[in-house]
């Protein structure tokens, strides 16, 4: 009976507070995807540079992977101290994640790029296609699995540190965990665990979605091998 009446009391607490959850899902969602747009963009021409020049290769991906070791809670206290601006906005917990976002980008773009077929790249190139050309069309649509791996990787682990704002007076999810302990009430540490992991494959699913539409080959096999095929043909008539 005891049991019973705790769940109960545990789902009255989430029915009577499911308008304060939403509102932090919400919060957290926009304070996370952010973030994630932006390392995605950064690491691009960062990725790009470590791939295509080897000198600079090691300390390209070293340098940004090592800003993942940098505590976060470290990271948002010296970075406005350093820059200047509020540590208890929610700029300085977006800048904190963009640079743990690249950190992991980086290497997933270089890697990506060294996954695609050299022979692909000869074909475009003796077709016309100038390097920028050649690299929107074809070395980054090939080397986009790679790419939505660590893009993926990237966005769940943005969502689950951004929780970490609560620490600074930035209001997400984080709130739950910090208030539920200090109140002692286990249904809204759950209901934020809950709604953390629910966000992240909501994200996660959206990615693979767009991955199928904007990459609909990877769904067949053999991509790099057509598409070379299409490019060599080109260049026979």
């Amino acid at each position: 009976m005891w049991i019973l009446s705790g769940m109960a009391n545990d789902v009255n607490w989430v029915i009577d507070n499911l308008g304060l959850i939403l509102e932090l899902s919400l919060e957290h969602l926009r304070q996370s995807v952010i973030p994630i747009v932006l390392g995605f963009v950064l690491s691009l021409p960062l990725g790009w540079v470590a791939w295509r020049y080897r000198l600079v290769r090691g300390p390209v991906i070293v340098l940004t992977g090592l800003l993942y070791t940098i505590p976060s809670l470290a990271l948002l206290i010296l970075m406005p101290a350093v820059i200047g601006y509020s540590a208890t906005s929610p700029t300085n917990l977006i800048i904190a994640l963009t640079i743990y976002a690249v950190a992991i980008l980086v290497r997933s773009v270089a890697d990506g790029l060294d996954s695609v077929d050299p022979g692909v790249r000869q074909a475009a190139t003796a077709v016309g296609y100038g390097g920028f050309r050649r690299f929107w069309t074809v070395d980054l649509p090939l080397a986009g699995p790679v790419i939505l791996a660590g893009l993926r990787v990237a966005a769940v682990s943005t969502i689950s540190l951004a929780t970490v704002g609560i620490l600074i007076g930035v209001s997400n999810l984080g709130y739950l965990f910090t208030n539920g302990l200090q109140r002692r009430i286990i249904a809204e540490v759950f209901a934020g665990v809950i709604a953390v992991v629910v966000i992240a494959l909501i994200i996660d699913l959206l990615l693979v979605l767009a991955g199928r539409a904007v990459m609909p080959w990877t769904r067949a096999s053999g991509s790099a091998g057509a598409l070379r095929t299409r490019l060599t043909l080109r260049t026979a008539a």
